[in-house]
């Protein structure tokens, strides 16, 4: 393999967990292949972790005790952050950028929460950070809509970004499930955490939309504006009726370009069965991308793992090789952007948000019930779409009702249920989901 005439980079792995074992079994197996790609070899020169993995064989490697031995070792040019969090994680990164290393990380959350910070300090020192991991896994994502589609003005972006998520809502779309039911078992073949709040109140998921809405179209990271809700109130009757009505629900990541601003919103969905994103299941991940000029584009695959994660963590260590040699200034920008051309515009709050509405609405079986329910709507300039009901349903003497509404602000839907719910022994809760159409 020692074709190469230049020194291999060095590279030192924090955190040996299931990306960073992932990472150094890839790095080891592909070696020649990646060399041949980067111009380069790659050599793993050292690595920090509390505990061994034992799907790795790191015999002969050098191990550091403590993250900030790696991150200070003049041999070392490039640090691989895979610790995951924000606290020490955002240490060991700002630490190796001042240190003049370049970083690859696979963390959504520090990107999310500390990227404007870390990403002016490395072009303040000329470094790279690489971050695609951090993005639906193995999905090269980011680097589609940061380089391939370049050339557009990208209108949305709407993704399935968590597949914790999605394996839960698949299993109770095709085994009729209790939410309660099925996080059971997805913790128990450790898809979920113990601590689930993450990934089923769509933190995770809004910590990868602030990525893609920020490269997407040149803002700010600004997580602290995403709206986010979560699926742990979804009942198997929504699943099933959203299935009469033609649609899947599922928990989606939403960034909309809007002439007052972007829209940024992680919540249930529904979406029409027949688009291709509506049909991804179990734990996979999709990204819809859609652009003036490319139309509507789809990118699928695994979201997490072992390796699937690792696939991107190599892709952008081989990025970092060959972009060393390179003039800062030339090189692609963290945030697709230029960092002096990041856009002002706002995000909006929810309430100014649009989108299409499902509306479950649990109302007595009287005549007159449903016109007092189309005169709310249509007073506050809200028509529907379809209808549906179901007297078999009776609970309570309340019959469940069924609406889908046309586009319509948030603060309209908002006011109409506040409405309906006053109609005191008339009308019972109101559930209402998102819907969209992804055209």
């Amino acid at each position: 393999m020692g074709s190469f005439s230049v020194k291999p980079v060095k590279v030192g792995i924090c955190g040996l967990g299931t990306v960073g074992g992932g990472t150094f079994n890839v790095l080891k197996r592909n070696a020649e292949e990646i060399a041949r790609r980067a111009g380069r070899e790659i050599e793993i020169a050292q690595i920090a972790m509390r505990s061994a993995n034992p799907k790795c064989d790191i015999a002969g490697t050098p191990i550091a005790a403590d993250v900030f031995e790696l991150v200070d070792n003049p041999q070392i040019e490039v640090v691989v952050e895979l610790i995951g969090g924000c606290g020490l994680a955002r240490e060991l990164v700002l630490k190796a950028i001042d240190n003049g290393k370049h970083v690859v990380t696979a963390n959504k959350a520090l990107i999310a929460v500390h990227g404007d910070e870390i990403f002016a300090k490395a072009r303040e020192k000329g470094v790279i950070v690489a971050f695609e991991a951090a993005v639906a896994g193995g999905i090269p994502v980011i680097k589609a809509i940061r380089e391939g589609l370049a050339g557009n003005r990208i209108n949305w972006v709407a993704g399935i970004i968590n597949g914790t998520g999605n394996f839960i809502l698949s299993e109770m779309r095709e085994k009729g499930r209790a939410f309660a039911d099925v996080l059971k078992e997805a913790q128990a073949l450790g898809y979920a955490e113990a601590d689930p709040t993450f990934d089923v109140e769509g933190i995770d998921a809004a910590h990868k939309l602030t990525i893609l809405a920020s490269i997407a179209f040149g803002i700010p990271l600004q997580f602290d504006k995403a709206y986010t809700e979560g699926i742990s109130r979804l009942t198997s009757a929504d699943v099933n009726y959203a299935e009469a009505l033609g649609y899947r629900i599922k928990h989606l990541g939403i960034a909309r370009r809007t002439s007052e601003g972007f829209e940024l919103r992680v919540h249930p969905t529904l979406i029409p069965a027949d688009r291709l994103i509506a049909n991804v299941n179990g734990v996979m991940n999709a990204v819809m991308v859609n652009g003036d000029a490319v139309g509507s584009t789809l990118f699928c695959g695994a979201g997490a793992g072992m390796e699937p994660t690792a696939s991107a963590v190599v892709a952008d260590l081989v990025d970092v090789v060959r972009a060393m040699t390179s003039d800062p200034e030339n090189r692609v920008p963290h945030l697709a952007f230029q960092p002096d051309a990041l856009s002002a515009h706002p995000i909006l709050p929810i309430a100014a948000c649009e989108s299409a509405y499902y509306l479950r609405i649990q109302a007595k079986d009287h005549p007159g019930v449903l016109a007092q329910v189309a005169s709310i709507l249509s007073e506050r300039g809200i028509n529907i779409e379809s209808i549906m009901q179901k007297e078999a349903e009776e609970h309570d003497g309340l019959v469940p009702m069924i609406l889908v509404t046309h586009r319509v602000r948030e603060r309209c839907i908002d006011e109409a249920i506040a409405a309906m719910e006053a109609l005191e022994g008339v009308v019972g809760k109101v559930v209402r989901i998102r819907v969209e159409q992804l055209n």
